[in-house]
């Protein structure tokens, strides 16, 4: 059996940031819910101790959100709706059963969706997080605006945290898109089945990348 031909979906700075950003989500959820839950309060562990958790968290969290804001510069562009996104999110039913609905590009209308709800978390979090980060910036502001802040906070963080269990859940059940984010490729298949026009512009550019290689070759 031939073995299939693999396209570039992600290069490996991509795939860095991305899983520096998934790490420090992973670290901050945990000693957020440490925080907000008493029942959770054993996981500040992780860190050492509590104390050391408290201090820790607003760090690693201006390090997701740089790390995001990078992620943000290279993918804004792709992430806008089109009438193929909305057509993909009318037939999601279907789409659970395996069939793919839409010429849909790079992304659809699931990770679009996903991509702004986390930009808006992103920036509500950050916001937020300075406001109420005690020792350097919360003395310059009121009690009620920490308190709102905490509480924002704490919001933005349960609706991102809610959209990664989707977005890592769908990640497993489309076969095919975890191998992306890890070794940067997906077969032709895949790209074909459920991305169909970014395929075709992948394909298009290699074409277009062949023909110009071989005429510089014959000059």
């Amino acid at each position: 059996m031939a073995k299939e031909r693999l396209i570039q979906r992600y290069k490996r700075a991509e795939r860095i940031n991305h899983w520096i950003v998934a790490g420090c989500f992973v670290l901050l959820a945990i000693s957020g819910l440490a925080f907000f839950y008493p029942a959770f309060f054993w996981l500040t562990g992780v860190f050492g101790t509590p104390q050391l958790a408290r201090i820790i968290h607003p760090i690693i969290g201006v390090i997701m959100f740089i790390g995001f804001f990078v992620q943000f510069l290279r993918y804004w562009k792709y992430n806008f709706f089109d009438k193929e996104d909305i057509k993909w999110m009318k037939a999601v039913p279907e789409i659970l059963n395996g069939h793919e609905v839409g010429d849909v590009g790079k992304y659809n209308g699931g990770q679009k969706g996903m991509f702004w709800l986390m930009t808006a978390c992103m920036i509500v979090l950050f916001t937020t997080g300075i406001l109420a980060w005690r020792e350097y910036f919360s003395a310059f502001f009121p009690i009620w605006a920490i308190r709102l802040a905490l509480m924002l906070h704490a919001g933005a963080a349960i609706a991102l945290i809610a959209g990664i269990i989707i977005h890592v859940y769908a990640a497993i059940w489309v076969k095919g898109t975890i191998r992306a984010m890890v070794e940067g490729v997906v077969t032709q298949t895949w790209a074909k089945k459920h991305h169909p026009r970014w395929y075709r512009e992948v394909m298009a550019k290699a074409r277009e990348n062949g023909e110009t290689s071989s005429k510089s070759s014959e000059h």
